[in-house]
C-alpha cells in the first residue's frame, strides 16, 4: 500500500500537469478515486443538472481540462487531492479505457477473457499505454474515432472487463489511492494510446439487445435479477444521461420494493460513469421521496 504524505498532493499535481501537456484532460481525485472537489450545488433541491455551466469547479469529470493554469487552480482548490482523473472520450485522443480486473470470483482473470474475445472476433490489441492498478489489474488505453461514442459499462463485454468511454474517467498513473499507487507498466511509458481495432470498436458501440418480453405468470422478478438490469441501465448512460437514468432506475427499484437494498449498488454504478457521489445519492433520495408520495404509481419524469 502506498504511503500518503505531505508530498503526495504535490506529486499528483505534477503528474496531472504532465498528462495535460500530452493533451489529456485531467481533474483532481481523492484517495477514494472520487472527484476531490465537492459540488457547488450540494444540498440543492431538486438536485442540480449543472455540468459546469455555472463556471464553478466541483463537477467531477466535467472539470477536466488540459489548460495548465486551470489544472493548477483545480488542485489549489483541492489541497488534499492524491491523484488525478483523465476524462475519456474527449478530443484530441478520445480515450477509451479497457479496465481488466483481477478477481477470483470470475474464475479467471479478465485479460484471458479479452484474449478469448480477440480470437473470436479476429482482432489484436496493439501495443499501447498500460497502467497497473493496486489490485493487480490493468488499464489499457486506446483511442476512438470522432464519429464513435463508446458508452461506459461494467462486465458487458465479458466478466471482469469494464469500459471507460464518453463521460467516464480513468485514474492516471502516478495517482495514490487508499489501496495503493497506479503506475505505468514497464515498457509502455514511451507509447501513445493506440487506435482501437475496428472489430473491438464494433463490440464497444453496438446497441444492447432489447429485453425479451415474457408472458405474465403471476410472479414478480426477484430483486437480484431486476436489480442487475437496472444497474446495467445506469452503467450504459452517456454523458448528459447519467442523472436521468439513475433517477429512473431508482424509481423502478423503489416501486418494486427493493430500492433501499439496491441504493448503494446504483450509486456505485453512477459514480463509475462519472457522476459525483453526492449527486448520485441526491437523485436516489429524490426517487425514494417521489415514489413514496405516489404510493408506487408509475413514474415517467426525471429529477
Amino acid at each position: 500500500m502506498a504511503t500518503i504524505d505531505r508530498q503526495t498532493p504535490t506529486l499528483a499535481l505534477a503528474h496531472a500537469l504532465a498528462a495535460a501537456g500530452r493533451g489529456l484532460p485531467v481533474f483532481p481525485l481523492s484517495a477514494t478515486k472520487l472527484p476531490a472537489l465537492r459540488s457547488p450545488h450540494r444540498g440543492e433541491q431538486p438536485p442540480a443538472h449543472c455540468r459546469g455551466e455555472c463556471g464553478l469547479p466541483g463537477h467531477g469529470v466535467h472539470d477536466a481540462t488540459t489548460d495548465p493554469a486551470a489544472v493548477r487552480a483545480l488542485f489549489a482548490a483541492a489541497p488534499r487531492a492524491t491523484g488525478y482523473g483523465i476524462a475519456c472520450g474527449r478530443a484530441p485522443h478520445r480515450l477509451i479505457g479497457i479496465d481488466l480486473d483481477v478477481d477470483p470470483a470470475y474464475g479467471s482473470d479478465a485479460a484471458g477473457a479479452l484474449r478469448q474475445l480477440a480470437l473470436q472476433h479476429l482482432f489484436t490489441i496493439p501495443p499501447t499505454v498500460t497502467v497497473l492498478t493496486p489490485s493487480g489489474g490493468r488499464h489499457l488505453w486506446l483511442t476512438g474515432p470522432a464519429d464513435a461514442t463508446v458508452p461506459n459499462s461494467a462486465g458487458r463485454l465479458a466478466p471482469g472487463i469494464d469500459i471507460r468511454g464518453t463521460g467516464g474517467y480513468l485514474v492516471g498513473p502516478g495517482s495514490v489511492t487508499a489501496h495503493g499507487r497506479y503506475r505505468l507498466a514497464p515498457g509502455t511509458a514511451h507509447l501513445t494510446p493506440a487506435p482501437a481495432p475496428r472489430a473491438l470498436l464494433r463490440l464497444l458501440t453496438r446497441p444492447r439487445r432489447p429485453a425479451t418480453t415474457t408472458r405474465n405468470t403471476g410472479s414478480t422478478p426477484t430483486p437480484d435479477r431486476r436489480g442487475e438490469g437496472l444497474i446495467q441501465f445506469v452503467l450504459a448512460a452517456h454523458e448528459g444521461q447519467r442523472n436521468t437514468r439513475l433517477f429512473w432506475a431508482a424509481c423502478r427499484a423503489y416501486e418494486h420494493g427493493f430500492g433501499d437494498t439496491l441504493a448503494d449498488a446504483l450509486a456505485a454504478a453512477a459514480v463509475r460513469t462519472g457522476l459525483p457521489e453526492h449527486e448520485a445519492r441526491a437523485a436516489i433520495a429524490s426517487a425514494a421521496r417521489l415514489t413514496s408520495r405516489r404510493g408506487g404509481e408509475e413514474t415517467n419524469g426525471a429529477a
